[in-house]
């Protein structure tokens, strides 16, 4: 399932989330301009490896935050900025500007903490916003239950929209990261590809806290199944 936008309309500019996207792009057209070596010796520095997060290697705790900003791929860079986009207004929105940038880099720095606790000794790096991201997913959850997403649905060589219920489209999401690190407990040595319980831990982080960092006084600009009120994509 692929989301395409959902129906809250925020009621600020997402700037926040404006600025991490450029950022996060900026980082990713700099660092692609560099040759090879460079490229791959800056991924090692600045990505996240769960053996430097020690003691002896204060540094390596940096990385909790240099990591969020740094991707692999176009692909990459481009699947986890659409879903901030998507989900990230509404909820800059509802918590405020400030808060949410902080609320955004502590999602990541404990998705960080989840992955490391759980590939202790890796010497893996591990770059992307989806940790950060995840906590964004968490928070909307909470705060937007009842909001739809359309959703653009592969079947077979026909592709289908589909409004799904915000619950259930991010339900869904959580339970197939849970489902896939499971999977992962046990497996020994270092493993690469996706590090699914840093978005299990980010979107638990987001989905426990939002309520202490989200003002209760600031409310969505309508229902989105108020019938005399229907949405509006944005």
């Amino acid at each position: 399932m692929f989301p395409l936008r959902d129906t809250v309309c925020s009621r600020s500019r997402p700037y926040v989330t404006w600025t991490l996207v450029a950022l996060s792009v900026a980082a990713f057209v700099s660092m692609g301009s560099l040759q090879a070596g460079v490229f791959e010796r800056l991924i090692l520095a600045y990505g996240l490896v769960p053996a430097r997060l020690s003691l002896a290697h204060p540094a390596g705790w940096l990385t909790l935050g240099t990591s969020i900003f740094l991707h692999g791929s176009w692909f990459h860079l481009i699947s986890n900025l659409w879903t901030l986009l998507i989900f990230g207004d509404n909820v800059e929105d509802r918590m405020g500007h400030s808060r949410f940038l902080g609320f955004y880099l502590a999602s990541g720095v404990v998705a960080g903490l989840a992955h490391a606790a759980l590939a202790l000794g890796s010497a893996l790096p591990t770059i992307g916003a989806s940790g950060a991201i995840a906590g964004v997913l968490g928070a909307y959850i909470v705060l937007f239950p009842s909001a739809r997403v359309l959703t653009l649905v592969p079947l077979i060589f026909l592709p289908w929209l589909m409004e799904i219920p915000a619950f259930i489209y991010l339900g869904i999401w959580f339970l197939s990261q849970l489902s896939s690190g499971l999977l992962t407990l046990g497996a020994a040595g270092d493993f690469g590809g996706i590090a699914w319980w840093a978005h299990i831990g980010g979107f638990a982080f987001g989905a426990l806290t939002v309520t202490l960092v989200a003002p209760a006084s600031r409310r969505p600009r309508a229902n989105p199944l108020d019938l005399d009120n229907p949405p509006s994509y944005r």
